[in-house]
């Protein structure tokens, strides 16, 4: 499995697709800020659209990562009509605006918490289609969520469930192809010299990687490894391997294995060192995390 897959399939998603929305300029649509580990998204999927000082065209996807307060708008803000909403497969918000017009897709990408992936993502994540080769999967599954939202037939309310679940993948593929500088784990993963190091971190938790075993995967001196990959990650490589221990625990647990079986499984020989550090990470120990009502 490549690193992108592994890195995604340690952190479980859901995704909703329920707005659809046609307005004519001048409009407005404010986004309150979400609940932690939910990150709203938006797809232009004809006309025009502006978020501060970012303006969005047609095939553009904007995505609130750490789900803050936002404003899509177009025109004067001060001159907006009334708006009207229909409930459907999708609710459409709409309003009697005889400007340029605007339809656009709006959804959550919800996990089970902020600390993860999420974290590792900017504050606001913009991805362009329009006219780019490298993006042609992901404009025609907007095409194709648009065509099932805006004429629904049989089976639409799975097609639009199961298109969404493939959005998030598609879309952070594309926004590391085209971003210049990406932060965190994604930082590491841009990096090809590091790619190796977390290639078997991912593939190997329980492997009692050292530094210098990690270096040298890389082809690079300890030092040299250290230094690139800290200051790609914003944290040791030490700190990032505990991270996906822990993370890949928290999956396991999750999936109702004990305690000790998971230790072994992400690489503590002890338990005890296991459950220290498992409640570093999430607040609370092995048992009590497993012992949490599932996420809805």
């Amino acid at each position: 499995m490549d690193t992108l897959s592994q890195l995604l399939s340690l952190y479980p998603m859901r995704t909703a697709l329920d707005v659809r929305c046609h307005f004519g300029a001048p409009w407005v649509l404010d986004h309150p800020g979400a609940a932690g580990g939910v990150a709203p998204y938006h797809l232009i999927v004809r006309g025009e659209a502006r978020v501060d000082d970012v303006s969005l065209q047609t095939g553009d996807i904007i995505v609130f990562p750490h789900g803050g307060a936002h404003r899509l708008y177009l025109g004067d803000p001060a001159a907006v009509s009334a708006r009207h909403s229909v409930p459907g497969l999708l609710r459409f918000d709409g309003n009697e605006g005889d400007g340029p017009a605007t339809d656009i897709l709006c959804g959550e990408f919800s996990f089970d918490t902020d600390d993860g992936l999420l974290a590792a993502l900017p504050p606001m994540l913009v991805v362009r289609t329009a006219d780019r080769a490298d993006a042609a999967g992901l404009r025609n599954l907007i095409d194709m969520l648009q065509m099932e939202a805006e004429t629904p037939r049989a089976g639409s309310a799975a097609i639009v469930r199961q298109l969404a679940s493939a959005l998030f993948a598609l879309l952070i593929r594309c926004w590391l192809e085209q971003s210049m500088t990406v932060p965190g784990l994604f930082a590491v993963m841009a990096e090809r010299r590091l790619q190796a190091a977390l290639q078997g971190m991912l593939s190997a938790p329980q492997q009692p990687w050292t530094l210098e075993e990690l270096a040298a995967a890389c082809h690079m001196s300890r030092a040299t490894f250290a230094r690139l990959f800290t200051k790609a990650a914003g944290a040791t490589p030490a700190a990032v391997l505990t991270q996906l221990r822990m993370t890949r625990a928290a999956r396991l647990l999750d999936a109702g294995k004990q305690a000790g079986d998971v230790a072994e499984s992400v690489g503590y020989q002890s338990e005890a060192a296991f459950n220290r550090a498992f409640k570093r990470q999430y607040g609370i120990g092995p048992g009590a995390y497993r012992r949490q009502p599932a996420a809805a």
